[in-house]
């Protein structure tokens, strides 16, 4: 089973009503569990450390982020990165090694995000660097309960003056749902995402083969996400403690 962080579990430095004694019901109902966010703006340490503060205790191979993605793509790939993302999500990629050819690595950098930085990175791409996504979210829900721009307009930015596709390292990407099912020996048949995005958590999950995704009205759910994007959400519930009981009424452990 795979569950989105921010907008499912916590919003901002809150924990959503029900939603860590969710995941503990789900875990003695004998439920596999892996934690797939699309943050761009937290380490994953302090993701563990923020679930630990609300209550929720996971392991650090429990919790699937883009950044752990892109950090194996550049050692794969001979890369050093240029990264245009928040200071938060600079430890993730600290002790890389030097090398020659760049990757450009943009995530959700909040502020510092300038026309000077989008500008370096632009050219950095027209040098021969890749580009990388660590997302194309549209928007997430900021700490003042509005929605905000999230990365994808400004990756949506940097291919058209490039003229380059981007790698897409988190959801929507399939490699991403199956990176993390892979790492309890799930088959994408007997999985199930529950996310509070239509279009990254639960489109993205479906087309990558996950037997069912549940959509909360929590987080950045607006009133009739679940008919803006193809393939629709399985159900449609208030919460995560809705999507538990609808899951252990369903369904067998994994």
């Amino acid at each position: 089973m795979l569950l989105d962080l921010a907008g499912v579990i916590y919003d901002g430095g809150t924990a959503i009503s029900g939603g860590v004694d969710a995941v503990a019901r789900l875990r003695r109902a004998g439920f596999s569990i892996r934690f797939v966010s699309n943050t761009t703006r937290s380490s994953k340490q302090r993701v563990l450390d923020h679930l630990a503060a609300i209550g929720l205790i996971a392991a650090k191979a429990d919790v699937f982020t883009p950044a752990q993605a892109a950090r194996e793509w550049l050692l794969r790939n001979g890369r050093a990165p240029y990264l245009l993302v928040h200071p938060g999500l600079e430890p993730d990629f600290h002790e890389l090694p030097s090398r020659d050819k760049r990757a450009v690595i943009i995530g959700d950098a909040g502020e510092t995000l300038t026309y000077a930085v989008l500008n370096d990175a632009f050219r950095e791409l027209t040098a021969g660097a890749e580009l990388l996504a660590l997302a194309t979210n549209r928007t997430f829900r900021d700490a003042d309960g509005g929605l905000s721009l999230d990365a994808g307009p400004f990756v949506a930015a940097l291919e058209f003056a490039s003229l380059k596709r981007a790698t897409v390292l988190g959801k929507p990407s399939p490699a991403f749902f199956l990176s993390a099912l892979a790492s309890m020996n799930c088959p994408p048949e007997k999985a199930i995402m529950v996310g509070d995005d239509a279009e990254a958590d639960i489109a993205g999950a479906l087309r990558a083969g996950l037997s069912g995704a549940l959509l909360v009205r929590t987080g950045k759910y607006r009133r009739g996400d679940e008919k803006r994007f193809d393939p629709p959400p399985t159900a449609t519930v208030a919460d995560l403690a809705a999507a538990a009981d609808w899951i252990i009424a369903r369904s067998g452990p994994d």
